[in-house]
């Protein structure tokens, strides 16, 4: 049997981000544990101070196929670049002028949500499709594929 995985953002913003890569992905905020009809009333069952509210954050895929995506507050901000990225699949089977205009698309949405266009990879087939390289809203890499 495979191993479950999560995807863990170290970020200064978990709600923030959070919210953009769950509209990025169609994802939802995950729900407060059982017996809650919200996470303030979980958090507050829990003693958690508001100051504190913002510390984590988790969204998942609504249909379960996907990893669950977790988000950490940590001090110190993003230094260098990632060494792992997710890849949008914002075009699957798409090639050509219809691939690139629908990464073109999604790509101008996301800018609309506080991402940022790095650079465009235009088709080289068969190797490269075409994509283009985005950042999320703190600067954390991610490919529209």
């Amino acid at each position: 049997m495979a191993a479950e995985i999560q995807v863990t953002f170290d970020c200064a913003d978990p709600a923030g981000l959070s919210a953009f890569w769950a509209d990025t992905l169609g994802y939802r905020l995950q729900d407060p544990p059982p017996g809650f009809d919200s996470w303030d009333a979980a958090l507050d069952a829990m003693g958690i101070a508001p100051e504190r509210r913002n510390d984590a954050s988790a969204i998942i895929d609504p249909d379960g196929a996907g990893p669950r995506l977790f988000f950490q507050r940590v001090p110190e901000g993003k230094t260098a670049k990632n060494r792992v990225h997710l890849d949008v699949r914002a075009a699957p089977g798409l090639q050509g002028a219809d691939r690139m205009s629908a990464l073109e698309t999604e790509c101008e949405r996301l800018v609309g949500r506080g991402a940022t266009r790095l650079r465009r990879f235009d088709p080289d087939l068969p190797l490269q499709l075409g994509t283009i390289v985005m950042t999320d809203p703190e600067g954390n890499e991610f490919c529209l594929d």
